[in-house]
């Protein structure tokens, strides 16, 4: 008798792993329906309202999109800093970064990196009249006597370090605003940033007249990725083939023309 029962159990657990894996369930990436999104502020693409706290941006409303299309929920559970970011995915306090990032080898070694659904360009800007530099010849940046304004752990950090390591480094907090970037250079506190142009005209919105970008040469062209914990391959594969539907449709078009940014970037 013991054995006819053994036999139905076992009969009852192989069909239901049959019945289980044979479905349409959808794959759970990161161990139930919701995604924990951590998020950096950095507009056009991550926006805070200040008087709501409720986000929009580019960023913001691609994860939507994507979270959609993998049938999850996003939860959208804290704002990091540029240089702890990624510290936050591998201590699981959420899924994937939804700011998007430009990757380098520093930040490839600590995290897994999506496809890029665009691109976009860094140009250096100065002090509007500030005639000192070559805009032809932007080694005229390295020398000790200039001060480059930046943010702990962001993108400027890095080109300044690979091409200007002789100009001084002026870096503020992390959770500080491109706005204070560009401050700094109206004030006198620094001579020179590197943003992309979409930060420099939200700047000249209310400072018209402020700051200029410094000749019609970039210094750093990259996809805008979406990053996740290193070892989450689970999730970055079923991003990026959901993120690709979603570049299909032309969704990301639609977005950056939402914002007023289609100028900015290039769709991929």
């Amino acid at each position: 008798m013991k054995k006819i029962i053994i036999a139905v159990v076992v009969l009852l657990i192989a069909i239901g792993a049959i019945s289980y894996f044979g479905s349409d369930k959808e794959v759970d990436v990161t161990g139930g329906n919701e995604l924990r999104v951590g998020y950096i502020v950095f507009e056009p693409t991550v926006v805070v309202d200040a008087n709501t706290g409720e986000l929009s941006g580019i960023s913001y409303d691609i994860v939507e999109a994507v979270a959609k299309e993998l049938n999850m929920t996003t939860n959208w559970v804290e704002e990091v800093g540029w240089g702890t970011a990624l510290e936050g995915l591998n201590t699981n306090r959420y899924d994937i970064l939804g700011t998007q990032m430009w990757p380098n080898d520093a930040r490839e070694r600590v995290a897994t990196f999506t496809i890029a659904p665009m691109d976009s360009v860094m140009y250096p800007y100065v002090k509007s009249g500030d005639t000192r530099f070559d805009a032809n010849n932007l080694q005229t940046l390295n020398s000790s006597e200039v001060r480059i304004s930046a943010i702990d752990g962001s993108m400027e950090v890095f080109v300044a370090a690979e091409d200007y390591p002789n100009a001084q480094l002026n870096a503020l907090p992390q959770l500080a605003s491109f706005a204070e970037i560009f401050l700094n250079i109206v004030q006198d506190k620094a001579d020179v940033t590197f943003a992309e142009p979409s930060a420099a005209e939200g700047f000249l919105e209310n400072n018209p007249g402020s700051i200029e970008r410094l000749g019609d040469t970039p210094v750093r062209s990259f996809g805008n990725s979406f990053a996740v914990d290193k070892d989450n391959t689970e999730l970055a594969d079923a991003w990026n083939e959901a993120l690709t539907k979603v570049m299909e449709r032309g969704e990301i078009e639609e977005i950056l023309k939402k914002y007023g940014a289609e100028t900015h970037y290039s769709v991929n």
